[in-house]
């Protein structure tokens, strides 16, 4: 197993992880849109993956969409998403930004692409810059 770090964007809450990522997902359906606010989600799944709170467990709020599997935990300060476990804890769900380390993985699908947001798009042919443009 490998062990990973992270935190939120305030860094109230802290944790660790000691996992075998088996597949890192961009998922563009309509739930991950909003829940992330952007084009998709990039999480990580490791099955049998323990999630250790080394600081401000009791700032993380989970919250389940109503008649669906589609579930998130957070942070109660600064609403970064932060790691969960689903499926009676057998599955943990990592929130690629969530890590303070390089996942030993890169993406290994886009899924529910025809849900993807239209502004979406071949986003290869805009433009890019090292920080804000000048």
């Amino acid at each position: 197993m490998s062990r990973y770090s992270g935190s939120c964007l305030c860094t109230a809450v802290r944790f660790e992880i000691d996992a075998e990522f088996r597949s890192f997902y961009l998922c563009h359906c309509t739930h991950c849109r909003k829940d992330t606010g952007s084009a998709h989600a990039a999480n990580l799944f490791a099955p049998g993956g323990r999630l250790t709170w080394l600081s401000g467990e009791d700032r993380v709020t989970r919250f389940t969409l109503p008649s669906t599997r589609h579930g998130k935990a957070f942070c109660s300060v600064c609403g970064s998403a932060l790691p969960n476990l689903q499926m009676d804890g057998a599955l943990l769900v990592v929130p690629a930004g969530s890590l303070d380390d390089e996942p030993s993985l890169r993406p290994t699908a886009h899924l529910f692409t025809a849900s993807r947001a239209t502004w979406a798009r071949d986003l290869a042919d805009v433009p890019g810059f090292p920080g804000f443009p000048e």
